[in-house]
């Protein structure tokens, strides 16, 4: 079974993918922030555990942003998506798009989000 790890500090919009996507047949972790979400990427990397990165751009301690480019640098064969409820955040991913799976604007529907993921994974 495949493993997504979700990056996402808001609550009800975790627990929101978590179910969407278990109905689906996807094993999730939620971290409420990219450090955490690093952390538990670091400790599974070796194991090649997660299968997909879900992430919120707009998040306390470490943004999306700054994940992405740690799992960029150190682990390339993991996928991401990033997600953002504001425009002014897409612009902060300017440059990423090439190295990321997709960048997606909140809301979105659960479906489209599962065709990139099986696209994907």
């Amino acid at each position: 079974m495949k493993q997504i790890l979700i990056a996402e500090d808001q609550v009800d919009i975790a627990q929101f993918l978590k179910r969407g996507l278990e109905k689906h047949g996807y094993k999730t972790i939620i971290c409420e922030n990219g450090a955490i979400a690093l952390q538990t990427l670091e400790k599974s990397h070796a194991d090649d555990e997660i299968h997909l990165v879900l992430s919120d751009i707009q998040m306390p301690i470490m943004d999306g942003v700054a994940l992405a480019l740690n799992v960029i640098r150190d682990m390339p064969h993991i996928p991401m998506i990033l997600m953002t409820g504001y425009g002014e955040q897409r612009a902060r991913a300017i440059g990423l798009e090439d190295l990321v799976v997709d960048i997606i604007e909140k809301p979105f529907e659960l479906s489209h989000l599962l065709r990139i993921i099986e696209n994907t994974i």
